[in-house]
């Protein structure tokens, strides 16, 4: 932990957060509308359900509420040095060994959190392209709903997220960053902002990528995601916080009866009514480890929003998937669906590493550096980024690697599955990603790492569109073991091949001035990496995931192994929706908050159409502009119902209910260890 003093002085720009208590023991037995996940894309989805006061909404959250680590929560600065990783607010999960990376085992960090993984990730704000965009929306075909997923409806969606503030003038000239306020949002949930603290080396960084031919954005939220900038991350600038899906969607709300967000309730399975038609009529949760299990009706949908690991393994463990996981983990087959957890994509990444003469955010807060004691220091994040296409990538060389990328499709088909569905799957969303290879959208990310613990600096480069794809499931019956992912990682060459030559490029990079005058020498792989076999070689030893799952409950039509449809509907089930980073069925360029967002967004404006019988996605009654500061202290205001759809009240085992900023959030106490998903 950081010096009281520090401490001190930060409270002088971080508006407290008061949290106002008062307990009861009953929930509702039956909800109009029952959303699994309390994290980034649930807390979007409950907040605007709930506008419609004449529904009743549940949030079923399976970490706990967070406030124990609020500090650590709301300082940019802790997602490097007091990483929530170590707490129980991360999952924690590790894949399997994966055969092409030296056996590892890679972690895979979650938010085990109400807000999720955007309560403790990096922060960064950026957006995926059009060009991506459409080519999502070209596989849906003519499907019913497939508008709601074009670029236009998606850019929207994001923008409404958002509410965007220019960074400081110190800041400004300092890091050199350049934006253009019409291509955001000015009144969503959601802050995207700057730091308040910067470094000059950040200001380098555009520069130096202008000089080796990587054009300096004006700006790449509006649809053309490449070139180099310093992006905007999730800060609100009034106190200086982490804006996150709790601050943005859950906090602020007014008053309303309707709305419960239940806190460690792990969802062990969703119940059907057995018909033809399968309609889901309750979920089940518990909040102890498995030893009780509790059930919650439901009148009108469950809406999965659980991730890219919780939202497919709540599926299986409800009897719907591919037949042999099932079979195979003990599991009754309530609907034979083989695309679930099937189609997993994720950024995977390496970084160079470089000693530096500078002064870096790592060495001034672990060697007392001079800005130190300065309060906006813990302002600080990491943002300086590049997207690159592969025009830039490969020159001349562009068609050839184009028709060698195409004939190897089938030499990386999954081997976790021959269903047919799902291999015409794979094939579609390969044939998809090269077309946006042939596109200026990013290939590589590039980013400046500032933050190391020990005072080095870092040029990561990140594959964003993976070739390889792997798969989420379950072997075992029981709800609260971790699910096996297998994200199968470099499993078609093509992918070493371009992350190889995104290395070549970041060193490079790292060598050119500006930024190479205050680097004095490579550690990590070091000089002697050279051939590509070296290259390979450092791939497989370093190489790790950028926190970017994506895909495994993919919107493709049902005979190519898809598990929603352009609604979000569950194939199958008449009442059951997925809106997550699960969804979208290609990997995007970008990191996932604001697509997430946008997802989330445009769920919850389906949802609401469908049963007000209208187009409710403008219906927005949030005031994006409201900070913490002007709720804080706000504890007065009605009760929420504790009856729900049902009009009465039922006990639930080990659960007390507290209500914080007006509406009634419940925290279920867990015994012994909960497990769950984000």
């Amino acid at each position: 932990m950081w010096p009281m003093r520090s401490a001190l002085l930060l409270a002088g720009f971080v508006a407290p957060v008061v949290r106002g208590l008062s307990p009861r023991t009953e929930i509702a037995d039956s909800y109009d509308f029952v959303v699994i996940g309390g994290g980034q894309a649930g807390l979007v989805l409950g907040g605007r359900l709930a506008e419609d006061t004449n529904h009743t909404v549940l949030v079923l959250e399976s970490g706990g509420n967070g406030d124990d680590y609020r500090d650590r929560i709301d300082t940019p600065a802790y997602s490097y040095f007091d990483s929530l990783w170590t707490t129980p607010l991360n999952w924690a999960f590790y894949t399997v060994a994966q055969s092409n990376v030296n056996n590892r085992e890679i972690y895979w960090p979650r938010g085990k959190v109400l807000g999720g993984s955007s309560a403790i990730n990096g922060l960064y704000m950026t957006r995926p392209g059009e060009n991506e965009i459409n080519a999502w929306k070209s596989i849906l075909g003519d499907m019913d709903g497939a508008d709601n997923w074009s670029w236009d409806s998606f850019y929207s969606a994001m923008k409404k997220s958002e509410t965007f503030s220019p960074p400081t003038d110190d800041v400004k000239s300092q890091a050199d960053i350049t934006w253009d306020s019409s291509t955001h949002g000015s009144d969503g949930p959601i802050h995207a902002s700057y730091p308040g603290f910067t470094f000059d080396q950040v200001g380098q960084w555009s520069e130096a990528c202008e000089s080796i031919g990587i054009p300096i954005s004006d700006d790449m939220y509006g649809g053309s995601n490449w070139g180099a900038e310093v992006s905007t991350s999730c800060i609100n600038p009034s106190n200086w916080t982490r804006s996150y899906s709790r601050t943005g969607y859950l906090d602020p709300l007014p008053d309303r009866g309707n709305y419960d967000v239940l806190a460690n309730a792990h969802v062990t399975r969703i119940l059907f009514e057995s018909s033809s038609n399968l309609t889901a009529n309750a979920v089940e949760y518990t909040s102890d480890d498995g030893k009780t299990r509790n059930t919650v009706n439901v009148t009108k949908e469950v809406i999965l929003a659980a991730g890219s690991v919780g939202s497919p393994a709540v599926l299986l463990h409800s009897g719907v998937g591919p037949k042999d996981v099932l079979s195979d983990a003990g599991v009754d087959l309530v609907y034979e669906l083989p695309g679930v957890g099937q189609h997993l994509q994720d950024h995977f990444s390496a970084t160079l590493k470089y000693t530096t003469n500078a002064e870096t955010a790592g060495s001034t807060f672990y060697d007392n550096g001079s800005e130190r004691n300065n309060p906006l220091f813990l302002t600080y994040i990491d943002s300086a980024i590049a997207y690159v296409n592969a025009s830039k990538i490969y020159g001349n060389e562009l068609t050839t690697q184009y028709e060698t990328i195409l004939s190897k499709m089938n030499d990386s088909i999954p081997k976790s599955t021959y269903e047919d569905t799902v291999i015409a799957g794979y094939k579609a969303i390969y044939n998809t990603t090269a077309q946006i290879f042939n596109s200026p959208t990013g290939l590589i990310e590039l980013l400046f790492m500032n933050s190391d613990g020990n005072g080095d600096i870092g040029v990561t480069a990140a594959l964003q569109h993976p070739y390889s794809h792997g798969r989420i499931y379950i072997n075992s019956s029981n709800p609260v073991d971790y699910p096996v992912i297998d994200p199968g990682y470099l499993g078609n060459s093509i992918d070493t091949e371009i992350l190889i030559n995104g290395l070549k490029l970041a060193r490079t990079l790292a060598t050119t001035s500006p930024l190479s005058t205050n680097l004095t020498g490579e550690t990590k792989p070091g000089d002697s990496c050279q051939s590509d076999s070296d290259w390979s070689d450092f791939i497989r030893s370093a190489a790790s995931t950028e926190f970017h799952p994506s895909s495994s409950c993919a919107m493709l039509p049902k005979d190519l192994g898809g598990v929603v449809d352009a609604n979000l509907r569950v194939y199958g089930l008449k009442n059951v929706r997925v809106a997550d980073a699960s969804v979208p069925p290609i990997s995007l360029s970008t990191h996932l908050m604001a697509s997430t967002y946008g997802v989330a967004e445009i769920a919850a404006g389906i949802v609401r159409g469908f049963w007000n019988g209208e187009d409710s996605k403008d219906e927005i009654a949030f005031s994006g502009s409201e900070s913490l500061s002007n709720v804080t202290g706000t504890t007065a205001g009605s009760k929420a119902s504790s009856t729900g759809a049902s009009g009465k009240g039922v006990k639930h085992n080990g659960v007390e209910v507290l209500k914080v900023k007006r509406r009634m959030v419940i925290w279920g106490i867990c015994i012994g260890v909960a497990v769950g998903f984000l």
